[in-house]
């Protein structure tokens, strides 16, 4: 039997209030740990102002028996994405730069692109790069820490799929454009930008590309199945050198650590319309273009029902593993199994942190499913 450890909706508890069925949430995940799905996971489940309930079970590495611990951290890789996409929000705020700008006002090397051999009939605006209709194409980097003013040079060299807007294509090249407009705009390193506007403003400081010192120490390890039963360790397979080395690209499309603290705190600013502590991080109005439908009725996402905001999905129809979610909900997964969703119509917030490799399909994947129902029943 693999060692749990519940938290049992302490903050919950903690603030006079008596959930019902709270314990159902950890034990909804550690029927997968007991099944030998994942080593481990960290749930948490929030609303606009406190965490809920906030659960740790399995082990963060099995070899060791370490336990998994509330606040261990995990690569987020997607999850980046949102914040990559507020920080675009945030210079439009300021008058910087409008989503519906031609990516050539801000990067000259995408004037003159073409999709199949001929001129582009549309402008690539930030917009398409955003909501994942660029047909941008994903170029691999050329060497280990190169520049995103390197990556991005290689992307607009290449062709786009299709012509922009057309159709809906998951594009981290597209993602990883918009972190070097945000250096081109703010005059500032894509990290610098978002440690200074994001991260530190919102207290989220458990979050960076460079794990050190204890954060390193508190990595979950990664698993993929190995064979035909258990899990065997994998690598992150972005990495190159040591985890907390600072020459490795910042990647805008999905770089990130964090820990599921420190990422609620995001979902937590969103779902206040963009204040935290007082200040002003997001207007209203940006977040509101963030987190509501933005790709009309194009097929978007990984899983049915799904639209796409900017740099973030949206409920657009509740079904199968977004049964638990209302429409407008709006989040993003990781591709190693981590899920972050906020719901505006209840006002809760979900996030699921595990690492497990090679899922079938990580939006869709029965522990997500089972995780958002649970605390779904549990927390009304």
């Amino acid at each position: 039997m693999k060692r749990w450890i519940p938290m049992v909706a302490a903050a919950a508890m903690a603030a006079g209030m008596a959930w019902g069925g709270a314990e159902t949430v950890p034990a909804s995940v550690r029927e997968y740990v007991d099944r030998g799905v994942i080593a481990g996971a960290v749930t948490l489940v929030a609303d606009r102002d406190r965490v809920l309930a906030l659960d740790a079970v399995g082990e963060a590495d099995m070899a060791a028996h370490a336990p998994m611990r509330t606040n261990s951290l995990f690569w987020i890789a997607s999850m980046t994405k949102p914040t990559t996409g507020a920080l675009i929000l945030m210079l439009q705020d300021e008058g910087r730069l409008s989503v519906d700008d031609p990516v050539a006002k801000h990067l000259p090397e995408f004037k003159d692109i073409r999709v199949k051999g001929a001129t582009a009939a549309a402008d690539l605006r930030i917009r398409h790069l955003l909501t994942h209709t660029s047909g941008l194409e994903t170029v691999p980097p050329a060497r280990p820490g190169a520049t995103l003013a390197e990556l991005i040079a290689a992307c607009a060299a290449r062709p786009l799929k299709f012509e922009p807007g057309s159709k809906w294509e998951y594009s981290n090249g597209g993602i990883n454009t918009l972190g070097r407009i945000v250096e081109v705009v703010s005059g500032r390193s894509y990290a610098q930008f978002l440690r200074e506007r994001l991260l530190e403003p919102l207290g989220m400081n458990e979050t960076t590309f460079w794990p050190a010192d204890d954060l390193k120490a508190r990595l979950a390890t990664s698993y993929g199945p190995r064979g035909d039963a258990g899990l065997e360790p994998v690598p992150i397979y972005f990495l190159q050198g040591e985890l907390d080395d600072t020459t490795r690209t910042a990647f805008p499309a999905g770089g990130l650590f964090s820990t599921a603290g420190d990422y609620a705190r995001f979902l937590q600013m969103l779902l206040r319309g963009g204040e935290w502590g007082g200040r002003r991080i997001l207007s209203r109005e940006a977040v509101a273009q963030m987190t509501r439908t933005q790709t009309g009725d194009l097929k978007t996402g990984f899983v049915d029902g799904m639209s796409f905001g900017l740099a973030c999905g949206v409920v657009r129809e509740p079904q199968g593993v977004t049964a638990a979610l209302s429409p407008g909900s709006f989040g993003h997964g990781g591709a190693y199994g981590t899920q972050a969703w906020a719901d505006p119509a209840t006002g809760r917030i979900y996030v699921l942190m595990i690492q497990r490799a090679k899922l079938p399909n990580a939006d869709a994947s029965d522990i997500r499913k089972a995780f958002q129902d649970a605390a779904a029943r549990a927390f009304p």
